[in-house]
Order: structure tokens, then C-alpha cells, then sequence
């Protein structure tokens, strides 16, 4: 292991959905860790304004905003091979995009429509992406890092959101068959659970009162998680240091899913 196992000068990663919330908390940290990195979002202000941010970090390096929808997979594979010509390879790939489960209904009721909506990004889109960074990855050789946000749900039951558990449920099932199929290759594959965690798109719900007595309250750490939780784990997981870890599910959830 080399003296700063954490400097991850000459690593260069991509992060799916990076362009807020947990990918954006990612992409600060592995910028900070001296990491070449681009992100995908399909808002273009976002991508914008996320890419200012990331470049205005102490240490930031080659930083790259770009504008990819997942679940089109003629676009990832675009995508990542513009990628790799302008950083010239990637040793981390975090899957991090996704969509949320949409109006909550009673799971009788749940249309066709709408689970195919959650499962082309979710599922398809996780699919598409790391299967592009697989095969190059099994093409350059030196193995490399492929890392999956999931959900508490694929954990616990989730009423009226059984097309999101499970689109979550299967990319854990997925990281652990790919850890095992590509560990020859030397690459990890490890997957990250988080909890209740605030961002743009659930600031207003866990503002609710109701949200805050059921469920802050039986958040250990007494606080939602936020972005920033995700930065040191995600450098660990680009550096050397985690060479030998993988099939591995990291929940980040301040002892929720204990209490």
C-alpha cells in the first residue's frame, strides 16, 4: 500500500447522478482527493452549476459535467467513451442515478407504466453503466472499482414503493455477482445502502412534522444523512486502499435500519 493510500492523484472516476445530493457529495470528495471527475445528470443548470462548484475545490484537478441519460443505452455507451477520450481511462465507476418511486400507491394499483419508469433507470440504466465500465475495464487491465447506490428499501419492506425496493434490491444482487465474476480481473465490486438522507428532493418531505416525529426519532445519530457523509467513503472506495474489498454492502444510515 503506498504512504498516502488515500491521494488518489492519476484516478479518475465517474459518478452517475452526480450533479447533487449523494453523487455530488462523492464527486467533492474525490475531487478534494486529487481524482479526475466527471459526472452525469440530465439537468444541464445542474450539471452547470454542480461542475462550478466541484472545480472551485482546493486541489481540483480535471473536472467534467456531462449530459447523459441512463436509461438510454446508446447514450452510455456514447457517454462513457467520451469519457475515457478526454480523462483516458476510468478506475472508479459509482452508479449512482436514479429515480424515486413517484406518487405513492396501493401496489394493486401500481400501473405498468410506472414500473417500467422506475426499473429503466434504476435497473437498466445501473445496468447499461456498469456494464460499459466493465468492459473497460476487463479491457485495459488493472483492475478498477464499480460501486452501486442503493436503498434501505431493498433491506426493509417498503409499502406502496415495491417497484423501487425492488429495483434496489436487484442492484444489490447484481454488485455481488459482478464482485465475484470480475474479482479475476482485479475489480471490486461493492454496493452503498443509505438511509433517510436530506438533498433537494426530500428537503420539503422530511420538513414535515410527521416525518420528523417518526422518523428523526428513530435516527440514532439524530440527524438526517446528507451528501457529504458519502465523500470519504466513496474515496475509499476509488483508492488502492480498498484493492482487496468487494461483494460488500456499506449502509449508510445513522443506525436506522438497527433501531
Amino acid at each position: 500500500m503506498p504512504d498516502s493510500p488515500f491521494d488518489l492523484t492519476g484516478k479518475v472516476a465517474l459518478v452517475t447522478g452526480g450533479n447533487s445530493g449523494i453523487g455530488l457529495g462523492m464527486a467533492e470528495g474525490l475531487v478534494r482527493a486529487g481524482a479526475d471527475v466527471c459526472i452525469w445528470g440530465t439537468n444541464e443548470a445542474k450539471n452547470a452549476d454542480a461542475l462550478e462548484r466541484l472545480t472551485a475545490l482546493p486541489g481540483a484537478r480535471r473536472v467534467l459535467a456531462h449530459r447523459v441519460n441512463i436509461a438510454d443505452e446508446a447514450a452510455v455507451d456514447a457517454g462513457f467513451a467520451q469519457v475515457v477520450s478526454e480523462l483516458g481511462r476510468v478506475d472508479a465507476c459509482f452508479a449512482n442515478a436514479g429515480v424515486g418511486s413517484g406518487r405513492s400507491r396501493p401496489f394493486a394499483e401500481l400501473a405498468t407504466e410506472e414500473w417500467r419508469r422506475v426499473m429503466g433507470v434504476n435497473l437498466d440504466g445501473t445496468f447499461f453503466t456498469l456494464r460499459a465500465a466493465a468492459r473497460h475495464m476487463v479491457q485495459r487491465g488493472g483492475g478498477g472499482s464499480l460501486v452501486g447506490t442503493a436503498s434501505l428499501s431493498a433491506l426493509m419492506g417498503m409499502a406502496r414503493g415495491e417497484h423501487y425496493a425492488a429495483s434496489k434490491g436487484a442492484m444489490i444482487s447484481l454488485m455481488r455477482g459482478l464482485a465475484v465474476e470480475l474479482g479475476r480481473h482485479g475489480i471490486r465490486a461493492n454496493t452503498i445502502v443509505p438511509g433517510w438522507i436530506e438533498s433537494e428532493m426530500t428537503r420539503d418531505f422530511f420538513a414535515l412534522k410527521a416525518v420528523q416525529d417518526k422518523v428523526l426519532t428513530r435516527v440514532p445519530m439524530k440527524r438526517w444523512g446528507t451528501g457529504d457523509d458519502f465523500a470519504g467513503l466513496a474515496v475509499y472506495l476509488t483508492s488502492d486502499a480498498s484493492a482487496y474489498h468487494t461483494g460488500d454492502t456499506f449502509i449508510i444510515d445513522g443506525a436506522y435500519a438497527l433501531f
